[in-house]
């Protein structure tokens, strides 16, 4: 069984020393099949002065080149024929500032065991039918953008009895129907389906905040679940606390903090990170990441702040073996969180400050900000 392969469908997704032989082996056989179909990244590992070959042990992980998301915005790197992918999608931007990424079969069907066996693990699939509240684009042909398809992948943990967009594509363009999403909260805590929601965590807060603001209290029937992901994006300033936010939710949804679910991702490194119950993002079996010193890029130690590295041997169509968010972040080891899942976690704690990097909130945020409204 080709190393990957056996690495995404091992049974449990923390095992994290019980995978790390085979972690590194599909690191080597990635790197290898990249070093020799991508000549982009063959010169950058070379300019670098490193090889595939030096991938031996747990430490030369770090000694891998980490390739920035700021790079793959501005430049396209394959190692398949791009037309030849079955799914493609795109990080937001403006001013043609966006990652493009292309996945194969063999990688879709790795990334379809890793959520299977996250989505049982965090206890998210469900055979009882549900309302979606989508705080996000509704899926068209014009975008490709990957909140998009992973919102709409969301809906399939439970059966889908409806979705509803915040985003709705209308006459050739997306405006915000905040109105939706609010007539459809009302039906639904009358009726006896749960709903669940799927969003960014400032717009799930921002539209929690209008509700209150309206007096609006309601009480979803049993098993709805406030779900989020994409981090507050260039809302940080305005972040508020996540006690404070699962309190807004109870106050207004009526749903208690432990069916407030969080996810963590990116599109150049598409690894489902899924909150624990003490809200924690653990690192599964597929990835690994290192805290880099923002100045000389060393891997920093645990406890250490600095630049996040996120390391997957998933993906075959492009070399996306070690790429390096503008995310500042901290790694504590797994015991300080006391949930009981065996790896370390993540506590991202903001963004860099660099203007050319465009997150996927952008668009939205000219909506929320009165442009676009129905």
């Amino acid at each position: 069984m080709d190393r990957r392969t056996k690495l995404f469908r091992h049974r449990d997704p923390y095992d994290i020393p019980g995978t790390n032989e085979q972690f590194l082996a599909a690191m080597a056989q990635n790197c290898r099949y990249q070093y020799d179909h991508c000549p982009d990244y063959r010169r950058i590992l070379t300019e670098r002065g490193f090889s595939p070959d030096r991938l031996r042990g747990t430490r030369d992980l770090g000694a891998l080149p980490p390739i920035p998301t700021l790079y793959f915005k501005r430049h396209e790197l394959f190692s398949m024929p791009p037309g030849k992918l079955p799914v493609k999608a795109t990080s937001s931007g403006t001013s043609g500032s966006r990652s493009r990424i292309g996945f194969d079969l063999m990688s879709l069907r790795r990334g379809a065991d890793m959520v299977w066996r996250m989505g049982r693990y965090h206890d998210l699939f469900s055979p009882q039918p549900c309302h979606y509240l989508i705080l996000g684009y509704e899926p068209h042909k014009s975008n490709q953008m990957a909140f998009t398809k992973t919102g709409y992948g969301f809906t399939f943990f439970a059966p889908a009895l409806s979705r509803t967009y915040a985003l709705q594509y209308r006459d050739g363009q997306y405006v915000l129907c905040l109105e939706d999403l609010q007539k459809r909260l009302l039906s639904a805590a009358k009726g006896g389906a749960p709903v669940r929601t799927i969003g960014f965590p400032a717009y799930t807060y921002m539209l929690l905040a209008e509700l209150k603001k309206q007096g609006v209290r309601l009480k979803l029937p049993k098993g709805s679940k406030l779900t989020m992901g994409g981090g507050w994006k260039q809302f940080y300033a305005q972040k508020v606390e996540k006690e404070a936010l699962y309190a807004l939710a109870e106050e207004v949804l009526g749903i208690g903090e432990g069916e407030c679910v969080e996810f963590f991702g990116a599109v150049e490194h598409p690894i489902l990170y899924t909150s624990c119950p003490r809200h924690h993002f653990h690192i599964p079996i597929y990835s690994r990441a290192i805290i880099r010193d923002p100045e000389t890029l060393r891997p920093l130690p645990m406890g250490e702040l600095g630049l996040l590295d996120l390391l997957t041997p998933m993906v075959m169509s492009q070399p996306l073996l070690s790429v390096m968010t503008d995310d500042l972040a901290i790694l504590h080891p797994a015991k300080s969180c006391g949930c009981g899942i065996p790896s370390p976690w993540l506590e991202i704690v903001g963004r860099v400050g660099v203007r050319d990097i465009v997150t996927c909130a952008a668009g939205a945020e000219q909506f929320l900000q009165g442009e676009g409204r129905t």
